[in-house]
């Protein structure tokens, strides 16, 4: 979501139009849009927080802010959100994420059963636009 402006400028079309799958990497951008980064403090927690430093500005706070309150519409978790709007994409064929627990497997798995409405994806569309 916060890294998807070289795609969608520059490849998106094509792809669609050749029916190319795309499956894309960092889904979730280092754990940032999983919701557990807010503030640098908060790099510690992990030991992916260096490259999730590049995030922390108001344009990625502005994407954690819009996703906060979609999950809390879903009664779901930031990043099921950060994956559902991605699965909603017809251009994207899966993301890629990964896990260093158990309990974020979970929570991922879970993100294939959300189904946001297109008020809830134009929302995110609209925070993480670089042009916002």
């Amino acid at each position: 979501m916060y890294d998807r402006d070289g795609y969608e400028q520059d490849l998106q079309q094509i792809c669609q139009e050749q029916e190319i799958g795309v499956i894309n990497y960092s889904s979730l951008c280092s754990g940032f849009l999983s919701g557990k980064y807010h503030s640098e403090k908060d790099l510690s927690i992990s030991l992916r927080g260096n490259s999730v430093k590049r995030y922390l500005n108001p344009r990625g706070l502005r994407i954690l802010e819009v996703i906060d309150r979609v999950a809390t519409t879903y009664n779901s978790t930031p990043t099921q959100v950060s994956l559902a709007w991605l699965i909603a994409n017809p251009s994207i064929t899966a993301p890629i994420v990964s896990a260093t627990k158990v309990e974020q497997l979970n929570d991922i798995i879970k993100a294939v059963n959300i189904k946001l409405d297109q008020d809830a994806i134009e929302l995110l569309n609209q925070a993480s636009s670089s042009n916002a």
